[in-house]
């Protein structure tokens, strides 16, 4: 049997390119990440999708879950919290509006994180979702990994928000995007 992940990774690919690449998620933030499951349908992936837009599939899996997801969202808190698990947010998306961020960046970030280089990293907040981002990690550029476009960061938030109102979990969304 193997033992308990030291690191547990959420990718999500934002089209908007708001998040940062990679972001270090609290307890409680992780339980409301986990909860949202965000992700970005693109233009050129599905049918009909023109635009890029946001979707939410509660605990990345919302078609197989049985229970209301704050019921997983508690699972996942207390097994983060027994373990000493890092959560992480990697953003496999946008940087701005210019370009996707290129692979080789994502696999040097997420070789980073399961060699403990990100633990005690240089770290920015972002603003309205209170993220604590990695603003250094050898060999990747410093300007995609410090990048904010506060309005689009705004419509986000909307969005996050908005997706987590059917919840009805005030003690998890307080720890999500505040306007």
């Amino acid at each position: 049997i193997a033992p308990h992940p030291h690191n547990v990774i959420f990718l999500t690919c934002d089209a908007f390119g708001v998040l940062p690449l990679v972001s270090k998620l609290n307890v409680n933030q992780a339980m409301y990440y986990f909860m949202s499951g965000y992700t970005a349908k693109i233009p050129g992936t599905e049918m009909g999708i023109k635009e890029p837009t946001a979707t939410f599939s509660a605990c990345f899996g919302d078609a197989f879950i049985v229970c209301h997801p704050s019921k997983y969202a508690y699972m996942f808190k207390n097994k983060i919290e027994k373990h000493g698990v890092n959560v992480w947010l990697v953003n496999t998306g946008w940087i701005g509006s210019v370009e996707r961020c290129p692979l080789k960046y994502t696999r040097r970030i997420i070789d980073a994180i399961h060699n403990n280089e990100l633990l005690g990293a240089c770290t920015k907040i972002l603003p309205i979702f209170n993220l604590e981002y990695i603003t250094e990690v050898c060999s990747v550029p410093s300007n995609i990994l410090d990048y904010c476009d506060q309005d689009k960061l705004r419509h986000l938030a909307i969005s996050f928000i908005e997706n987590f109102k059917k919840y009805q979990a005030p003690e998890i969304e307080k720890h999500g995007p505040q306007i």
